[in-house]
């Protein structure tokens, strides 16, 4: 493991409060155009208009592009983010931050100095629920023009925040690109961490190295994307030399969904599984009442009997000793991926076949569990074309509809850790959905004097009711994903 101890302090750059007045007023005089108060008032479309101010917390005319989920520290008081400017420049970011949201302090948690255009590259971090401890991806140390950031090229960085600045980090699995390969070690790309609510396990999502190699030679290989997860109950020491691309790392990886180029149409094949989530607490039905698991969420792509692409929710079950999972796995061959576990359970949810608008739909969008883990909820179109969230049960597949709105949300969504409110976003403004009743609530009006745009990656705080968001702001050079709060607290706390 390696130490690294940089800090930097908070700076308010290029911030003009006399425009910002002039947009407050601005947006208040929409809003109150629309309501006619300031209070909460249903409009004629149903919807709850609520006059809540955001506040911005960032203003360096630089990224502060948030995680779409576990951005918030355990307790709530702190933010963690990357410096992208843009979704997919993962490759050429160089560095880690988080921000204090009580002092607005920033402090740069890890720092790679011979980044280049090419990688290694990191992004897209995410918050232990427990512990003073993120992860993140992290391209191969050994990129270059040949060998740039790559699905297949990175790996899950850990870094334990120390009080002093002095983090400790390390890779969080281990990876073995050479023959023989060595099990519990992935053998290519991991991404898009998530921990469990107890933080023992992490999900991602994965591209097998070997397995893109043999497919630029065999077309009867394809690298197909499918979701694992890493387990702090085992570790995995690699068989051969460590190097930039052969390394150890402190979990067992497992995957745990099983992908297949050719998908027999109409079946519950998939091709590629992704976007996953955890289903806390998990009864797996075939047992006593009391017997607890672990389930992983995910989308997987089917071909439905017309021979299309269609998109299903599936989840994978865990058995209930992890330790077995180890002993029943193999490392895979040049033309197969590592085993899923002997135990793991593979299930569709949703069967949208006999839909007007079938499968899961919307926009990039990462699944979310319900507390109790008796909900997945999802995006898909209703009757009319509008996307809308849905809710499907892991136990019966029974799937009910949640939004009823007149328009289809355009960013991701996010659940509150009470399970009692969806957040999303259409057209720069924010709405919260109540789950046991579907009203909306329009919790952010767009005024017509912003220029913020580029509304993304909403996350509900751990405990109450906040929400960060990201929003691109013109800063003197260029426009700058910059870090909103918006606080719903006084509003929703007595619902």
């Amino acid at each position: 493991m390696e130490k690294v101890d940089r800090t930097s302090g908070f700076q308010k750059q290029g911030i003009d409060i006399n425009k910002l007045l002039l947009i407050g007023v601005a947006s208040l005089m929409v809003h109150s155009c629309r309501t006619g108060s300031i209070g909460p008032v249903k409009t004629t479309d149903g919807i709850i208009e609520i006059g809540l101010e955001e506040r911005q917390l960032t203003f360096e005319p630089k990224g502060h592009f948030l995680n779409q989920r576990q951005v918030f520290s355990p307790d709530d008081v702190h933010v963690v983010f990357d410096n992208r400017n843009e979704d997919g420049k993962i490759g050429e970011n160089r560095s880690i931050q988080r921000l204090n949201i009580e002092t607005g302090k920033i402090e740069t948690i890890y720092f790679y100095d011979q980044q280049s255009k090419y990688g290694p590259g990191m992004g897209a971090v995410s918050y232990h629920p427990n512990m003073e401890e993120v992860v993140f991806i992290h391209g191969l140390k050994n990129a270059s023009r040949e060998d740039p950031y790559g699905f297949t090229r990175r790996f899950a960085m850990k870094v334990q925040i120390g009080e002093a600045g002095d983090h400790v980090f390390g890779p969080m699995e281990s990876r073995d690109v050479e023959f023989p390969f060595t099990k519990g070690a992935l053998r290519g790309g991991s991404h898009a961490y998530s921990y469990s609510p107890d933080g023992k396990w992490v999900s991602f999502t994965y591209n097998d190295d070997i397995l893109r190699r043999e497919a630029e030679t065999n077309h009867g290989i394809a690298d197909l994307r499918t979701v694992g997860a890493l387990w702090n109950g085992d570790s995995v020491g690699i068989k051969g030399k460590q190097d930039e691309k052969n390394f150890n790392g402190e979990r067992v990886a497992f995957i745990l969904a099983s992908v297949t180029k050719a998908p027999k149409p109409g079946s519950s094949e998939i091709m590629k599984a992704y976007e996953e989530c955890w289903i806390p607490q998990f009864r797996d039905g075939l047992g006593p009442r009391s017997t607890i698991t672990y389930a992983l969420a995910y989308l997987g792509d089917i071909i439905n009997k017309k021979k299309e692409k269609s998109t299903e929710v599936f989840i994978s079950q865990l058995p209930s000793q992890a330790d077995q999972m180890v002993t029943s796995i193999d490392a895979g061959t040049k033309f197969s991926l590592p085993s899923v576990p002997a135990g793991v359970i593979q299930k569709r949810l949703t069967f949208t076949q006999n839909r007007k608008y079938p499968g899961v739909q919307g926009p990039r969008q990462w699944l979310r569990s319900s507390p109790d883990g008796k909900a997945v909820y999802f995006c898909m179109k209703d009757n009319q074309g509008e996307v809308q969230i849905y809710k499907v049960a892991p136990d019966t597949g029974e799937m009910v509809q949640i939004t009823n709105n007149h328009f289809s949300l355009d960013t991701s969504f996010s659940l509150s850790s009470d399970g009692k409110y969806l957040a999303y976003g259409y057209r720069e403004e924010v709405f919260v959905t109540e789950v046991p009743n579907g009203e909306t609530h329009r919790v952010l009006s767009n005024s017509e004097a912003s220029s913020n745009t580029g509304l993304s990656n909403i996350n509900w705080s751990n405990k109450g009711y906040q929400l960060v968001y990201n929003r691109k702001v013109l800063n003197g050079t260029g426009h700058f994903y910059q870090i909103f709060l918006l606080d719903l607290s006084k509003y929703f706390k007595n619902k």
